[in-house]
């Protein structure tokens, strides 16, 4: 009789580079990272685009690109509603689309109203097989369970059966400490650190996602690689984990682990306004944050995407212009174009195939053209640069992602006792999760597999 996989653990630490964990390794600081490191295997994963945290989280929950989950941006243009989504590029952008509106469409409306209805979600597909799931601070949190909020604005929402959101919805008591109390000393990871401790002392789940976000935070302000103090505090809330279960020995007993990233980051030394070079076009939207941006025709009156596209070029901080024409999608920069189609025969590409040389390149964008919330144009930033959001605001002299680039782009993926293939995209992990499980993924990651 085969015996039962061992239940896993996925730990997100959303902005940690590949090099910044790399280089951490053996540290005085990230005594269980490196021992997991030393049982398991270290590799390198691409993200997805634009690489920001919601469309990476639900990346990762799904297994799919934004041509799926449809998320498409941390800032967008909601055609059927005809308004902003803004998800939290900053208070300042938050301010200018209304507070109210941020939190309900970041806490609610994105797992509600806005992840595609084609996508599953980990936490979907492993409760439809009978097992149980908990999350703890992830964004895209879909699931079968109804919770209640503890916030009556918020009413209730379908996640994991163990729901653990920044305090927001009631569910078990764990007694950890409010998560918002003071956001630049640690305290959301604080949080789920303490959730995190109850979950595994109780043995409460079969899948875990544990999400820790406190590290990007930190690196917006400061730069990539240059949060190692936060990454130590990340470092010890795994930790808390491991001695929750009675030490490393018994955690890899009882868990599976995999341990990554969302998105990598890069510096920000220059800041632009992308919108104002359409400020005064007609029936005309940019919606622009971090290092990536969209462009949206709002009726007739407006430039085609292709004009659109034009106005673009010889834009020092555009790296490359995406839209789709007819049958295919087209990359573009100063005048230089890639023609990107998809037909029976596979894809078929004209032109200069460097404007795609970023890693997975070519899929990254065809998926972020196609998603049916991106806007008529899609904008990846050049490294350095960074597009202020709707509020002005930006990380000038920090760290910023978004873009296509591999700074952007790279993330580390740790496993511990999971079999099958080392994920080579985020979109991999939730088939891998599946598969451990013994769980079908799927319609739309077994045709990408086929």
């Amino acid at each position: 009789m085969t015996p039962p996989p061992r239940k896993l653990v996925l730990v997100v630490i959303d902005g940690l580079t590949p090099t910044m964990l790399e280089a951490s390794l053996g540290e005085r600081s990230t005594p269980t990272l490196t021992a997991l490191a030393e049982l398991g295997t270290l590799g390198r994963a691409t993200s997805t685009f634009p690489s920001l945290t919601p469309v990476c989280l639900s990346s990762i929950a799904t297994g799919a690109h934004p041509d799926v989950h449809e998320i498409p941006h941390l800032v967008w243009w909601h055609r059927g509603e005809r308004r902003i989504v803004e998800y939290g590029s900053s208070a300042k952008a938050a301010r200018a689309a209304g507070f109210g509106k941020t939190l309900r469409d970041t806490l609610v409306g994105l797992n509600a109203e806005h992840l595609g209805r084609s996508a599953v979600t980990v936490f979907e597909a492993l409760a439809d097989a009978g097992l149980s799931t908990a999350a703890v601070n992830f964004t895209a949190y879909r699931g079968r369970t109804r919770h209640r909020a503890n916030v009556p604005f918020l009413g209730t929402v379908l996640g994991p059966e163990r729901f653990f959101f920044y305090n927001l919805f009631r569910g078990d008591r764990t007694g950890a400490p409010l998560s918002f109390r003071n956001r630049a000393a640690g305290t959301i990871d604080a949080y789920a650190a303490a959730v995190g401790r109850w979950l595994v002392t109780r043995d409460g789940f079969d899948f875990l996602l544990f999400y820790l976000s406190d590290y990007d935070y930190a690196s917006h302000a400061h730069g990539p690689d240059s949060a190692a103090e936060v990454l130590g505090q990340c470092d010890e809330a795994i930790g808390d984990l491991v001695r929750a279960a009675g030490g490393l020995e018994a955690f890899v007993e009882r868990y599976a682990v995999i341990v990554m990233s969302d998105h990598g980051q890069s510096r920000v030394e220059r800041i632009t306004r992308l919108g104002d070079q359409f400020r005064h076009l007609d029936e005309t939207l940019v919606t622009a944050s971090n290092r990536a941006a969209h462009v949206y025709r709002l009726g007739d009156a407006a430039p085609t995407a292709r004009e659109l596209a034009v106005r673009l070029d010889g834009d020092p901080a555009v790296d490359v212009a995406l839209f789709a024409e007819d049958d295919a999608v087209i990359a573009r920069r100063d005048g230089v174009e890639l023609r990107l189609v998809e037909g029976t025969d596979g894809l078929s590409t004209v032109g200069d195939a460097s404007l795609l040389d970023h890693p997975d390149g070519i899929a990254r964008a065809l998926a972020a053209v196609r998603c049916r919330n991106a806007g008529d144009v899609v904008v990846s930033a050049v490294e350095g640069w960074e597009f202020a959001d709707l509020g002005g605001g930006h990380h000038l002299g920090g760290g910023s992602h978004g873009a296509l680039g591999s700074a952007d782009s790279l993330v580390p993926v740790l496993t511990v006792g999971v079999a099958g293939p080392a994920p080579r995209s985020i979109v991999d992990v939730a088939p891998l999760v599946l598969s451990h499980f013994g769980v079908e993924a799927p319609s739309y990651v077994l045709r990408r597999a086929a």
